[in-house]
């Protein structure tokens, strides 16, 4: 079996990762024996909306340094990761004022809601971690990329997934359909994590990460490679 201390470093090093891999895994019931992410919830704005984070998308940023459970509630602000997580169901999260904000906007429209991947199960609870800390291969592992670790990561699977907003919906992908996802995220996610202009985000299928390793250690590998043949051959112009 995969050990995932290995998997996180070996996937730090191969893909030049600035920020620690994190694990997501769903649960269709709750362990009272987890840490639960438990931070004071905001008043709630009038349809009822609030959470422990702005949207379950900050969670990631939490993960990267500890393990924590979540249930639906804390996710709650936010009705397109409560949706995407298949926390509501679409008929209910469309009802919603952020939903119906984005949509006034022009962000999105109602056609577009149907082409939104989504957790089918309701989950009882959704676990967060450093993939280095995880004691088994969780449902996703949730990467944030640079440029350079983007390039080396579609070069090893260039018929993946490369989606846009919303940025929460490459989880589901990964985890209903088993298939290795990019997204350059949506702006909506970026101003509540505060990630970084520079950063997009991948999704594995928690399944798939020994293959994945072996095609990004691959890919890596060849393109040290060519790093080194474009080195050589660019000392020609040094004068």
């Amino acid at each position: 079996m995969i050990e995932m201390q290995n998997a996180a470093s070996k996937l730090k090093s191969t893909l030049h990762l600035n920020v620690e891999p994190i694990g997501i895994s769903f649960s269709d019931r709750v362990d009272p024996s987890q840490e639960f992410f438990d931070i004071e919830m905001p008043l709630p704005t009038e349809d009822g909306r609030t959470g422990r984070v702005a949207a379950g998308c900050v969670f990631w940023m939490h993960a990267v340094e500890r393990r924590f459970a979540t249930v639906a509630a804390d996710h709650a602000n936010c009705s397109v990761g409560s949706f995407t997580h298949g926390f509501l169901e679409l008929s209910v999260a469309a009802t919603k004022s952020d939903v119906g904000a984005l949509v006034t906007s022009g962000w999105v429209s109602e056609s577009d809601f149907g082409t939104i991947e989504h957790v089918t199960t309701q989950p009882a609870q959704v676990i967060y971690e450093p993939l280095s800390s995880s004691s088994s291969v969780p449902d996703v592992v949730f990467l944030r990329l640079n440029a350079r670790s983007a390039m080396i990561f579609r070069d090893a699977f260039p018929t993946a997934r490369i989606e846009g907003k919303p940025q929460c919906h490459i989880v589901a992908i990964a985890k209903e359909l088993g298939e290795i996802a990019l997204s350059f995220g949506c702006m909506l996610s970026r101003t509540r994590t505060s990630m970084p202009s520079s950063e997009m985000t991948a999704a594995i299928p928690g399944p798939l990460l020994q293959e994945a390793l072996d095609r990004l250690e691959e890919t890596a590998s060849i393109d040290r490679n060519v790093a080194n043949y474009a080195s050589i051959d660019s000392k020609r112009f040094a004068n």
